[in-house]
C-alpha cells in the first residue's frame, strides 16, 4: 500500500497543503501516522478522491471517438514556419504539445486563446515510478 505524504498529496489534488489537512479534519480524507510520525494518506483513497475531484472543461467537439483520452484546453503558444507547427495547448495542469502541418494550424483557426481539445490514441504509453519505490 503506498502511502502519501500530505504536501505530496496537495500537489496530486492540485489544493495547497493546508486543504488537505482541512480535509483530514473533517473527514473528506482519512490519514494515519507513518513510522516517522507524519500524516499520510493511503495512495488508494487519495487516487480516488482525484479522480473524483478531477474537472476538465466538457469537450466542445461533441463528436463520438473510440480515443479515451482527450484533454480540453486552452492554445498558450503557436510556432510555425511555412510547412510545419508546433501547438502548446494547456489543460489543466498539463501542458499538451502537437506537431502538426501548418495548414493544419490555419484550416482550425488555432492561435493563443483557442479552446481546443488534444485526443491522444496510443498503443504505446510508457508508465514510470519514482525511483526507489519499487516494492
Amino acid at each position: 500500500m503506498a502511502l502519501i505524504r500530505v504536501s505530496e498529496a496537495a500537489r496530486f489534488l492540485g489544493v495547497s497543503d493546508d486543504t488537505v489537512r482541512r480535509w483530514l479534519d473533517n473527514g473528506t480524507l482519512h490519514g494515519q501516522k507513518d513510522r516517522q510520525g507524519r500524516i499520510v494518506i493511503d495512495g488508494v483513497e487519495l487516487a480516488a478522491a482525484a479522480k473524483s475531484a478531477s474537472q476538465l472543461p466538457d469537450d466542445p467537439t461533441g463528436v463520438g471517438s473510440s480515443a479515451r483520452n482527450r484533454f480540453v484546453g486552452l492554445v498558450t503558444n503557436v510556432t510555425q514556419d511555412v510547412v510545419m507547427a508546433q501547438v502548446e495547448l494547456q489543460c489543466g495542469p498539463f501542458r499538451v504539445v502537437s506537431l502538426m502541418s501548418s495548414e493544419a494550424v490555419r484550416d482550425l483557426g488555432l492561435e493563443p486563446g483557442s479552446v481546443a481539445t488534444a485526443v491522444v490514441k496510443s498503443t504505446n504509453v510508457i508508465i514510470e515510478i519514482p525511483q526507489g519505490t519499487k516494492p
